[in-house]
């Protein structure tokens, strides 16, 4: 007798599928998230007063990034829908739509960042702090247009299930950064020493020569050819950037006001000098790492509910989220441990100021605690926007991280006086409202009778 090759039953399959495409994202996420960890390093070792200033700077950066950065996540939803629903010819003409819209939002934002340092003052920044935070923003802010182009071209390649770029284009701007931020900010070669601000500008040109890489890969790559990406120029046309921003806006705003909540947090501990200030720039980056590995499998949650929907699976898109959720349980387990177990060790990479050390070591302790519900509300979000359902989400992220988080924290972290310590309790409490409200809404909104088919018009 012979027998059939072992097949894996559907969700088997959907599991390993869904790692394999998560892999490069999660890879590419963490390559991000080192990005912060070597800022945060050499700020660190050059001194207190730069890790400080380095925290507050790049908190600053990233609050506004997260609108354009959550904007432009409607790209993979609606290429993987046209993949899967075989209208792969109309991708070239949406992409080429989402350079438009990108190219806009990073100009947009330039001009922003360069009214974003008149903003430290009244927001009571310790005045030791402001002036290298000042100088940080001042150099990262002539990166903001390519870091919005590379953020289009990687979210095209995510929507057709090819994220090695994500991976290998994000370590290659990391080997970059490396020895350009620590020359600009100690000052070797003959280079002048910038301090934080050497940061800032080291990191602007990291995401320019991402930027650039990135398009010479589309336009050589055999890969894309079929697409036609750059065979014509199109002039920006209104209805497809308004049928972009009309899904990706309200993941812009939810996204903004899920890392609000901690880049909030953030400005509100830098109120208190710099030692708490450099303490939890160490604790969140930790904790922003860990974050990079549900992130990457959200994204990939994404990709395949929106390829499913796409095809007319209504069992599949549950399968695809499923998935996702049985991925992201594992995972965050081992960050749980980590954290719990390994602080100490964690802290001693970053700093040897013993004060600061040891609170950091302290808010790890906290940040153990939300690693299952952050991964929940980030799955929850990534397999809701491949339905592009993204408005009712927002509204019940605003009331979780804002009419929750914010507020408790806030109050218990400077109305009560406990600190940074109080500020991370608020930091739990909006993650986990924000994960029952989310998971919620997507087995509701997934239910077979309530899924929008192609085949129904």
């Amino acid at each position: 007798m012979s027998s059939a090759p072992f097949s894996p039953p559907p969700f088997g399959r959907e599991v390993r599928a869904s790692a394999v495409l998560a892999a490069p994202l999660v890879l590419g996420h963490l390559a991000t998230g080192l990005i912060s960890f070597v800022d945060s390093v050499i700020a660190g070792h050059h001194g207190t007063d730069t890790l400080a200033s380095v925290s507050v700077g790049t908190a600053m950066f990233w609050l506004p990034v997260m609108i354009p950065m959550g904007t432009l996540m409607a790209l993979p939803a609606a290429v993987s829908q046209l993949d899967g629903g075989a209208r792969r010819h109309e991708i070239g003409a949406l992409f080429r739509q989402a350079l438009w819209l990108s190219a806009g939002l990073g100009l947009l934002l330039f001009a922003f960042m360069s009214l974003a340092t008149l903003a430290l003052e009244p927001m009571g920044i310790a005045a030791e702090i402001r002036p290298g935070a000042e100088d940080f923003l001042r150099g990262i802010r002539w990166g903001v247009p390519a870091l919005t182009l590379y953020l289009c071209m990687r979210y095209l390649c995510d929507g057709l299930h090819w994220t090695l770029p994500t991976m290998l284009f994000g370590f290659g701007g990391l080997l970059l950064l490396v020895p350009v931020g620590y020359a600009l900010t100690w000052g070797v070669f003959g280079l002048p020493e910038l301090g934080a601000g050497g940061l800032g500008f080291a990191s602007a040109a990291m995401m320019w020569a991402q930027a650039l890489a990135f398009a010479a890969y589309l336009w050589r790559s055999p890969r894309f050819a079929q697409l036609r990406l750059f065979e014509r120029f199109d002039r920006p046309q209104g209805p497809a950037i308004r049928g972009l921003l009309a899904t990706g806006l309200p993941i812009g705003v939810t996204v903004a006001m899920e890392g609000g909540l901690f880049i909030a947090t953030a400005l509100l501990i830098g109120r208190l000098g710099e030692v708490p200030a450099a303490a939890h720039q160490i604790a969140i980056n930790v904790a922003a790492l860990c974050f990079m590995i549900p992130m990457g499998l959200a994204e990939a949650t994404t990709v395949r509910v929106g390829h499913a929907l796409g095809r007319g699976d209504a069992v599949g898109v549950r399968r695809a989220a499923f998935a996702g959720y049985t991925i992201m349980l594992g995972t965050q387990l081992a960050s749980a441990l980590l954290l719990l177990f390994g602080n100490d060790f964690v802290v001693g990479f970053y700093t040897a100021d013993a004060a600061v050390a040891a609170l950091a070591a302290s808010l790890l302790l906290y940040a153990a605690t939300f690693q299952f519900p952050d991964g929940v509300q980030v799955l929850s979000a990534g397999a809701l926007r491949g339905l592009k359902d993204t408005r009712l989400p927002m509204i019940l992220a605003a009331i979780a991280y804002w009419g929750i988080g914010m507020p408790l924290g806030a109050g218990l972290g400077l109305g009560l006086g406990w600190g940074p310590k109080g500020m991370w309790i608020g930091l739990i409490a909006g993650l986990s409202f924000a994960a029952l409200l989310l998971s919620t809404r997507f087995l509701r909104a997934s239910a077979p009778q309530r899924l929008r088919l192609p085949a129904d018009g």
